[in-house]
């Protein structure tokens, strides 16, 4: 789980992260010093392995790019879901991961995709990555596909209540050192669910002999050209002022989505 190019341990002193978009320094040559995209800890100045720079698509801005990994995250657990044209499809949890996820998914060709979240306010942001929004007591029955990224006892029993027949409920949540209950009694074994993990660190086995991390993390920022995506970032704060605001920003109660790190 150790991020590329982190130092330290959690829970603190640590360099960590895994979004930085910078631009080259030391080329003459102004084509080459095009915006990219770093798997790397947060800071100002890098030197890294050239296979570990990534150029931006030219319709992919630099803000937006910071997106690059979760999109990572919600394209690995497409490809985990088998999820297919047509489905009914539900996504508990409308953070970040959960919305680029049924962003993925919503384009796929006659799909139908709702996102289920304790916080209203993010109706608009769904509907805007063309999915529909509920509260999680109201969440469609019945789903062909149920995305779990809300990281609760709660909304893993929403998932699990909402799959129909043999459908696959996919557990995006990291839950860090936490012991978590999942339902598995009632109808899960009468109705055959299947209950399967997804995580990005590993690229799923029907696609590792012909798909390498490099040619994912290009499909990824390729799939941030739709400018629909910037209502993901919600916050921006510059680099020298972290130390003051980051408690704010992990706060449990902040309701914030992406907040960006500008560095002056």
């Amino acid at each position: 789980m150790r991020c590329p190019y982190q130092e330290g341990d959690f829970p603190f002193p640590v360099k960590y992260g895994y979004a930085l978009v910078g631009e080259p320094l030391g080329d003459k040559d102004e084509t080459k010093r095009a915006p990219v995209f770093v798997l790397h800890p947060h800071q100002e100045f890098i030197s890294v392995r050239g296979d570990d720079v990534h150029p931006l698509p030219d319709k992919v801005p630099p803000r937006r790019a910071v997106l690059a990994a979760n999109m990572e995250t919600a394209l690995t657990a497409t490809w985990d879901s088998g999820v297919g044209a047509g489905d009914r499809v539900l996504v508990v949890g409308g953070g970040v991961v959960g919305l680029l996820t049924a962003f993925v998914v919503a384009s796929m060709p006659g799909t139908t995709v709702t996102v289920a979240d304790i916080l209203p306010e993010r109706a608009e942001v769904a509907e805007r990555l063309g999915a529909r929004f509920c509260l999680p007591e109201a969440a469609p029955a019945d789903q062909d596909v149920v995305f779990h990224a809300s990281a609760s006892e709660a909304g893993l029993a929403c998932a699990l209540a909402s799959a129909g027949q043999g459908a696959t409920v996919v557990e995006m949540s990291w839950y860090g050192s936490r012991t978590v209950r999942a339902s598995l009694g009632g109808a899960f074994h009468s109705r055959r669910l299947k209950l399967i993990s997804s995580q990005v660190g590993r690229i799923p086995e029907d696609r590792a002999l012909r798909w390498n991390y490099a040619r994912r993390l290009a499909t990824a920022l390729s799939l941030l050209a739709e400018p629909a995506l910037d209502a993901l970032i919600t916050d921006e704060v510059a680099f020298a002022e972290l130390p003051e605001r980051l408690p704010a920003i992990l706060a449990p109660s902040a309701s914030g989505l992406m907040t960006v790190v500008r560095y002056d």
